[in-house]
């Protein structure tokens, strides 16, 4: 289920929604979802703007791959996102039965891996670590800026 165009590429997508949000003042995490090499979601954090903790980028992919599928399985999709999913992103991928998430800075504080990485569906593949400084240098800018403040 490797994408044809090639895994680095969709992640600059997803980088750019993360880059979206940094501008909104939003914690940058950006999402695209892919499904037979075209990108059919994207979306970014927008838990301030909606004042919705579970506003989060995969949350919103999840939600607009499935409208524009007509159908609430993604098995056929990869995600592509930022930072590691948190727990609670990890359980709507599980239940959205997502084929592959392939994501870029692992977080070791909030992600799903740190409370075991069996969250997700057993046939969900997963690949961390693609673009991986770009996207942990967007979130260290981020928080830097916030600590300035």
């Amino acid at each position: 289920m490797i994408e044809p165009v090639g895994d680095e590429h969709f992640m600059r997508q997803a980088l750019r929604e993360a880059e979206q949000a940094f501008k909104a003042d939003e914690v940058p995490v950006g999402a695209v979802v892919v499904c037979a090499g075209r990108i059919i979601a994207r979306a970014h954090n927008l838990t301030e703007r909606l004042n919705d903790v579970t506003a989060h980028a995969e949350m919103q992919a999840i939600t607009a791959a499935a409208n524009d599928l007509g159908g609430k399985y993604l098995k056929d999709c990869t995600l592509y996102v930022t930072l590691e999913p948190c727990p609670m992103c990890a359980g709507a991928l599980q239940w959205a039965q997502v084929g592959r998430i392939v994501f870029g800075a692992f977080d070791e504080k909030a992600g799903y891996r740190r409370i075991g990485g069996k969250m997700l569906h057993p046939k969900t593949q997963v690949m961390g670590g693609i673009l991986e400084a770009e996207c942990a240098d967007l979130m260290r800018a981020f928080f830097k800026r916030k600590r300035a403040l």
